[in-house]
């Protein structure tokens, strides 16, 4: 256990005592603290605080006799594995993120609570999506919102999910009902809903992941112009460039680099290019993102100095990353 989680445990352990109500609001408080700040940190070092505070909840979970309360610390527990598998998965260590999603959805639908299961069901689609699974993540997203009712910010999240699946399987019918349904959905949602954190959604002129399914579409100019649109709303100030989610907004460069490649502008898929993997937290997803521009380089401009420059600062950030313990596994079919 690293020293911050420890110091962790060691406060819940102390505020808890043996009083179970005051447990589970001090997990409470965990929950909302990590869920704001798992985005913005190195996954590695997140992974390993939840991963102690999570251990804490079972062990309590394991010596309580059932109550009321005992349910609601069963739901802490399964909303502080859905964190570590967004964690994992940020890592690029699947396996494990498959894992807490399992257990997140199970306590989900013993708590009768399903927000959780429909949290952990989009964290499967975006696992699906990055490795090349396209119909599976379309598949997911459909089935979670099937769970989550409208209104909540994860039904919005499935919904746009499913759009950009949609796209890369090539369904162009499926991929415009679900941006109309996410649309739908963004409207319904209430005021003051987060737009930074695990538990957010980026509010903008069009839904989350518009910008990806256009240029799946093959409509690169289109993608451009939206891009450059969630960049100016969303990413702005500069804090959430660089400090409340970095990751995001390294993704968000990356479509744009794409797309100014797919209309033959290299200077400025380039200059996206290096901008995103500048950002301070590596992550999976960003890193699927940023081969898929290298590649995308070589084919359309071989032999220019840009294209040898971000290849040479692409293998530069993968070496890194890789010491630092990201798993850079190669996908079936990366996606744009």
């Amino acid at each position: 256990m690293r020293a911050t989680g420890y110091r962790v445990v060691q406060a819940l352990e102390i505020l808890g005592a043996d009083h179970l109500g005051c447990i589970v609001d001090n997990l409470g408080e965990m929950i909302d603290h990590y869920g704001a700040t798992v985005c913005a940190r190195p996954p590695s070092e997140v992974y390993d605080e939840l991963l102690a505070v999570r251990s804490y909840a079972k062990h309590v979970h394991d010596h309580v006799a059932p109550s009321p309360r005992r349910t609601d610390l069963g739901l802490a527990s399964g909303w502080l594995s859905h964190l570590l598998a967004v964690a994992a998965c940020d890592m690029g260590e699947h396996a494990a993120a498959r894992l807490w999603c399992s257990d997140a959805e199970r306590r989900g639908d013993e708590a009768r609570h399903p927000d959780l299961a429909a949290w952990s069901v989009l964290t499967r689609a975006m696992i699906a999506f990055y490795q090349g699974h396209a119909q599976q993540s379309a598949t997911l997203a459909a089935k979670g919102q099937q769970i989550a009712p409208m209104g909540t910010v994860v039904h919005a999240k499935l919904a746009s999910q499913e759009m950009r699946a949609a796209a890369m399987v090539g369904a162009g019918d499926q991929m415009t009902r679900a941006r109309r349904h996410a649309a739908a959905a963004i409207s319904a949602l209430p005021d003051g809903v987060a737009e930074t954190g695990a538990f957010s959604i980026a509010l903008a002129e069009d839904p989350p992941y518009t910008a990806t399914s256009l240029l799946l579409a093959g409509r690169p100019q289109e993608a451009v112009a939206a891009t450059e649109r969630v960049i100016g709303t969303v990413y702005r100030p500069e804090a959430r460039q660089r400090g409340e989610h970095p990751s995001g907004y390294a993704r968000s460069l990356l479509i744009l680099g794409l797309a100014h490649a797919e209309v033959r502008q290299l200077d400025q898929a380039a200059a996206a290019g290096h901008d995103a993997l500048s950002g301070s937290r590596p992550a999976w997803p960003t890193m699927v993102l940023a081969k898929r521009v290298d590649r995308v380089l070589a084919e359309n401009f071989a032999g220019a100095r840009q294209t040898e420059d971000y290849h040479a600062r692409y293998l530069e950030a993968t070496t890194l990353q890789a010491e630092g313990g990201l798993q850079l596994a190669a996908t079936d079919e990366d996606p744009a």
